[in-house]
């Protein structure tokens, strides 16, 4: 059953509350001389605020379309020239709700809180709810088709998407070296792992903002379409995606076998 599942189930039956659970049980684990003294806190309320920042961003990026001031007749032009304001819009958009889908998959994982946590965790707010700006200037600076405008454009967008992929580097970090924080059941390599995927977004988007600023905005733009997609993939982790690849892989072949076998049979 998965973990946030369980949590769901365990507020609703017992009658004290997750949030005075978890801090009991996390003033019970301080007692053990293993454990750091630090002062730990349930997840809830940093998801919740987590959530609110992510959904906010979301809506406000309808504020980048306009309403087009248009005469009898010229409609479908105005809004035909706004074009990159809706690609700006769905690229944002679909960061977003990457970036809340790996949020999500991480905290599903995560059962305490300490202040280097929550200060990880502010960090990636702060660079994912910037994302959208990049967005629309480069998308407006496409369509003005000044080489220079591209240039500025594409290198900032890279240097603000670098730091996002920066603030989740220190967030799987901070997991990684605080195992006390991360559910029973997840394999302790897994948070240590998961900082390759932040890692590679650093080079990658570090490659990106050069290549811009060479003049090879096509190379730029390719890494800038690909790595949202593979965080998209990727969003459990690269141990469970690896897995579930290879258990449908293997799930498809034993499918091909049984046919096979009937077909003979037959």
């Amino acid at each position: 059953m998965p973990i946030m599942a369980v949590k769901r189930i365990c507020s609703a039956c017992d009658p004290m509350s997750t949030t005075k659970q978890e801090t009991r049980r996390a003033a019970e684990s301080q007692q053990d001389p293993s454990w750091p003294q630090v002062r730990l806190s349930d997840t809830d309320r940093l998801e919740t605020f987590s959530d609110s920042v992510l959904s906010i961003t979301i809506t406000l990026l309808v504020a980048e379309i306009v309403r087009p001031e248009y005469t009898s007749g010229q409609l479908l032009e105005k809004l035909t020239a706004q074009w990159p304001s809706y690609i700006a819009f769905l690229a944002s958009f679909c960061y977003a709700g990457v970036i809340w889908l790996n949020h999500r998959a991480v905290f599903a994982r995560v059962r305490y809180c300490d202040r280097s946590l929550h200060m990880a965790n502010l960090f990636l707010l702060l660079t994912s709810g910037l994302i959208p700006w990049p967005t629309a200037i480069l998308a407006k600076a496409i369509q003005n088709g000044n080489e220079f405008d591209a240039t500025v454009a594409v290198t900032l967008y890279a240097g603000i998407a670098g730091s996002m992929c920066l603030a989740w580097l220190i967030l799987f970090h901070v997991l990684s070296v605080h195992p006390y924080l991360v559910e029973e059941d997840v394999d302790p390599d897994f948070f240590p792992k998961e900082r390759f995927r932040a890692v590679l977004g650093i080079v990658l988007y570090a490659m990106a903002g050069l290549a811009g600023w060479l003049s090879a905005p096509k190379l730029a733009m390719l890494i800038f379409l690909a790595l949202p997609v593979f965080y998209g993939i990727t969003s459990e982790g690269l141990m469970e995606t690896r897995f579930r690849l290879q258990f449908g892989r293997a799930h498809r072949h034993a499918f091909a076998k049984d046919d096979n076998e009937g077909f003979r049979s037959e």
